[in-house]
């Protein structure tokens, strides 16, 4: 299904008065848009790009509800050019084939390309790509393609290498508060009229729940001024959390992503994970992902604890926690809930070590407390004649031609060369690491 959009025939729909409150209030114009401040800031590529009218075939990625669709109607408002969008769960190949075919058509007539603008592009098969393929190689249409998805795996290499891709960030909670207070106030094309005022608290818990998602959001906020109005039947009333809860049919968790409660959770989970327990770990988890926690910040303190508080004594630890982050990216929300899961059990019951992250204190307290030495000159290189003259490099063992591959040298300084900062434990892995360690000890000759 293909629609030719022209700015006229886009605001009498948005205008309509049952349109969805996050289609009325649509950004008409660049300075509108709430966000995405790297993109469309001042003399940012995409404000020159449409400022100009010289467009350039370009994928949009990005969450949902951060404005992928609302940019693509900007430059249809801007652009002189002729504009098509399809929709990717709609449109089959005999459209696509026919509107190339006008757009070529137009092409030879006026030597003026075709804006086509695909949402959900990533749903379209690699055959119905292709029909893109020539147009956009020849100049013929200049191809818009907006994506929840990554384009490297879901936008066929040829068409992706024809495009430049541009990355829509997730809104921020204080992004969203604004919209949804724009929406309150607004009496044309909002909710101005409605008689109904809104918590500070409840925006901010919508803003932190909605997880980035504008239009989720808007959904939502509507949807509870709606049941609050019926409810006060013409006289003035006020939305609150429980409003919110009602409209959703779930509970507002108690959480802040910036405040006290955040910290509270994640040291939570950090704590019983170190204390082995995977279903604390599950638990304290569950309630940061379900009250609306970037997922990725989680997957990055795992990373951490698989250093921290694993380390050697489970060496695939920080492989699993390094799997979840690329599944979180991958993947995104609600899926990659089960890999976080996943990773929180498996470190949870993993040998515990912090012999990494205590060697690495006791290394940054000698390089703040001592005087920071130079290398002992046998390990340096010597490059030049003259860093060979003053010694350096001499009397240095290349432990590849020893018997037992460990030479009789110290290559830490002398003020240090007795120092072990890395002591292993008993757990796990490193327990074998330690017995290495000690026969490495024993093969060197101290004084």
């Amino acid at each position: 299904m293909n629609e030719t959009l022209f700015p006229e025939h886009e605001e009498k729909q948005a205008m309509r008065k049952d349109a969805p409150l996050a289609e009325r209030l649509r950004p008409l114009t660049l300075d509108e848009i709430v966000g995405q401040d790297h993109l469309i800031g001042q003399d940012k590529v995409l404000r020159l790009m449409v400022e100009r009218d010289q467009l350039a075939s370009i994928i949009l990625w990005g969450p949902p509800g951060t404005g992928k669709t609302t940019l693509a109607r900007v430059i249809a408002r801007q652009t002189r050019a002729p504009f098509v969008a399809y929709s990717a769960v709609l449109s089959g190949i005999k459209e696509i084939k026919g509107m190339m075919a006008e757009a070529e058509n137009h092409f030879r007539k006026t030597g003026g390309r075709t804006v086509v603008f695909v949402d959900e592009i990533h749903r379209f098969n690699k055959a119905q790509q292709d029909a893109f393929l020539p147009y956009v190689e020849s100049g013929v249409i200049i191809l818009i393609g907006a994506t929840t998805e990554n384009p490297s795996f879901e936008v066929i290499s040829a068409l992706l290498s024809r495009c430049k891709v541009y990355v829509l960030k997730a809104l921020e909670p204080p992004d969203i508060e604004e919209i949804l207070r724009r929406a309150l106030g607004d009496a044309e094309r909002g909710l101005g009229n409605a008689n109904v005022a809104v918590s500070d608290e409840a925006l901010r818990q919508l803003a932190v729940f909605s997880n980035g998602d504008a239009r989720s959001a808007l959904n939502t906020l509507e949807i509870a001024v709606s049941l609050v109005s019926r409810r006060a039947k013409g006289q003035s009333a006020e939305l609150n959390i429980a409003d919110l809860e009602s409209a959703m049919q779930r509970k507002f968790l108690r959480y802040d992503k910036g405040g006290e409660e955040h910290y509270n959770l994640i040291s939570a989970l950090h704590k019983s994970m170190r204390n082995s327990d995977p279903d604390a770990a599950l638990y304290w988890m569950g309630r940061m992902l379900e009250a609306g926690e970037d997922p990725i910040y989680i997957a990055r303190r795992m990373t951490r604890f698989a250093s921290e508080d694993v380390g050697l004594a489970d060496v695939r630890a920080l492989s699993v926690a390094l799997d979840a982050v690329e599944a979180v990216r991958l993947i995104g929300l609600p899926e990659c809930k089960l890999a976080l899961a996943q990773a929180a059990v498996y470190l949870s019951v993993a040998p515990k070590s912090n012999a990494l992250y205590t060697a690495y204190a006791r290394v940054a307290d000698d390089v703040q407390r001592t005087f920071n030495e130079p290398p002992p000159l046998h390990i340096r290189n010597a490059p030049t004649r003259l860093m060979k003259e003053l010694g350096y490099g001499k009397g240095y063992q290349y432990a590849h031609d020893l018997e037992n591959k460990v030479a009789d040298m110290d290559c830490l300084p002398d003020s240090l060369r007795n120092r072990q900062y890395y002591q292993p434990t008993t757990q796990g892995m490193e327990r074998r690491i330690g017995e290495i360690l000690t026969e490495i000890r024993q093969r060197k000759k101290r004084p």
